[in-house]
C-alpha cells in the first residue's frame, strides 16, 4: 500500500470524510459505508497521479450519470484549489470579472461550493502546515430586488441546496387560479337576465292563474378540475420535485378555486397519488407519494403510460370540462405510433391540454426528438416550467384559453 508523500494515512481519512460530508450537503446520497469504501479504494490505489485519486473516489461516491457534475465540481473546489470563496464570488458577482463577460455555474457548482462554505469550518488537514490562510468573504445580497430577480429566472437545476429550499417555499406560496366555467343549467334569480317560466307558472297557482310577478334565471357557474400528469423518469427529476411541490401547494391551497385536483406520476407506469398529495403536511405528503411510487427515476414510456390513463382514469377524472398539465420533457423510449394515438384521445377528453416541458428553458430549442415532435400537434399550449416565474406565467395561460404559448412558433420548424 503507497499512499504517496503529500498525506499520511490519518490525514487522507479526515480529509476524504470531510469530502463525503461536502458531497452529502450537495445533494448526493453519501452514506457511512461509501466513505470507507472510498477510503479503502485509495489506500489501495495509492495517489501517485491525480486522475487514479479521482476514478477512486468517483467510483466510491457516484452511483448514477446525473451526480457526475456534482461530483466533479466538488472535487475541483475541494481538493486543487482553496480560494474556494473565489469562485463563488465570481458566480455571485460575474461584472468583477469584466462587464461585458458573462458567466454561467455549470448545474450542480453552485450546490458544490456551497456545501464547502460549510465546511470550512473543517478545511483540508495539511500535515506539512502549509495550508493557505485567506480573509474571509462574506455577501448577503438576499432580500434585494435585484436577487428577487435573479433567483425568480434561475434554473432549477442551477440552485444550490440552501436556493431549493428557498425556492420550494415560494412554491408553496403559489396559487393557479382559474375562471369559472358558465354551465347549461339554470337557477332561479330574481336578479336573473333569462325568463324562468317554469317558476312563473308556480307562481301563477298561487294568485289564481294571474301573473303578478315573472319569474327569472341565471346559468350556474362551477369551477373545473385539474389533472396533473407528472413524468418522474431520471431526465426530469430535479424538475419533477418541484413541480410536485407545487402540485401540493394547489392542492391544498385554502383558497383553492379548482373542484378537485388529481394528480399522477408516471415513468414506466402509471401511480396516483391524489390522496397522498392531499395531506397538508408537504413532507409527509411527498413521503406518502414516494412510497406508493415505484419507478421514479427509471425509464420513460409515455404512450403506454398515457393508454393506462386513457382507458382506467379518464372517464372518472376528465368530465365537465377538466384541464389537463401534462408534465414532461417528452424524450419517449417506447412506440412512437402509440404515443400519437393516446395524445390525440387525451386532448379529446380533456378541455384543454397544456404540455410543460423543462427543455423549453433553451433559446434554441427545436422539437427534434421523436417523442416531442410527435406529442406537440396533439396540445393546445406548450410552457416552459424550469423556474419560478415560469410557474407564475402558468396562471396567465390558463386566464386566456387563446394563449398556446410557443406551440405555433415550434410548430412551423416540423414543416
Amino acid at each position: 500500500m503507497n499512499l504517496g508523500h503529500e498525506f499520511d494515512k490519518g490525514a487522507l481519512v479526515d480529509n476524504i470524510t470531510h469530502f463525503a460530508r461536502a458531497l452529502r450537503t450537495s445533494g448526493l446520497p453519501v452514506g457511512t459505508g461509501q466513505t470507507v469504501k472510498a477510503i479503502k479504494a485509495v489506500e489501495t490505489v495509492g495517489l501517485h497521479t491525480r486522475g487514479d485519486f479521482f476514478s477512486a473516489l468517483q467510483c466510491s461516491f457516484v452511483n448514477r450519470p446525473d451526480q457526475m457534475v456534482v461530483f466533479a465540481q466538488t472535487f475541483e473546489l475541494f481538493w486543487r484549489d482553496p480560494r474556494y470563496h473565489d469562485h463563488m464570488m465570481s458566480m455571485m458577482l460575474p461584472s468583477i470579472r469584466g462587464a461585458n463577460e458573462k458567466r454561467n455555474p455549470e448545474a450542480g457548482m453552485k450546490r458544490a461550493g456551497q456545501s464547502l462554505m460549510g465546511e470550512s469550518k473543517n478545511p483540508i488537514n495539511y500535515p506539512d502546515g502549509d495550508q493557505e490562510v485567506g480573509e474571509e468573504l462574506e455577501v448577503v445580497s438576499i432580500g434585494t430586488t435585484s436577487y428577487q430577480d435573479r433567483f425568480n429566472s434561475m434554473d432549477f437545476e442551477q440552485m444550490s441546496t440552501e436556493e431549493t429550499r428557498e425556492a420550494k417555499r415560494i412554491i408553496a406560496e403559489l396559487e393557479l387560479p382559474i375562471k369559472q366555467l358558465v354551465s347549461r343549467r339554470y337557477k332561479p334569480n330574481p336578479k336573473g337576465r333569462v325568463s324562468d317560466w317554469k317558476n312563473t307558472m308556480k307562481m301563477t297557482s298561487r294568485t289564481g292563474g294571474e301573473i303578478f310577478k315573472l319569474g327569472y334565471q341565471n346559468p350556474t357557474v362551477r369551477y373545473p378540475n385539474l389533472v396533473a400528469l407528472c413524468d418522474i423518469s431520471g431526465s426530469m427529476s430535479t424538475y419533477s420535485r418541484m413541480l410536485l411541490h407545487f402540485l401540493h401547494s394547489v392542492t391544498n391551497y385554502r383558497k383553492n378555486q379548482w373542484s378537485k385536483v388529481h394528480s399522477f406520476t408516471f415513468g414506466t407506469k402509471l401511480t396516483n397519488i391524489t390522496r397522498n398529495l392531499a395531506i397538508k403536511d408537504v413532507d409527509q405528503a411527498l413521503v406518502s407519494a414516494g412510497r406508493e411510487v415505484s419507478d421514479w427515476e427509471g425509464g420513460t414510456r409515455i404512450g403506454e403510460c398515457l393508454k393506462e390513463f386513457n382507458f382506467n382514469w379518464s372517464r372518472r377524472v376528465l368530465g365537465q370540462g377538466a384541464l389537463v398539465l401534462l408534465i414532461t420533457d417528452g424524450l419517449e423510449s417506447g412506440d412512437i405510433t402509440q404515443l400519437g394515438q393516446e395524445m390525440k384521445r387525451l386532448q379529446l377528453s380533456a378541455r384543454r391540454l397544456i404540455w410543460v416541458n423543462p427543455l423549453l428553458r433553451w433559446d434554441k430549442f427545436t422539437p427534434k426528438a421523436r417523442g416531442i415532435n410527435t406529442m406537440l400537434p396533439w396540445v393546445d399550449c406548450f410552457k416552459s416550467a424550469h423556474n419560478i416565474n415560469s410557474l407564475i406565467g402558468l396562471s396567465k395561460v390558463l386566464h386566456n384559453s387563446y394563449d398556446d404559448g410557443d406551440k405555433s412558433r415550434l410548430m412551423h420548424t416540423l414543416h
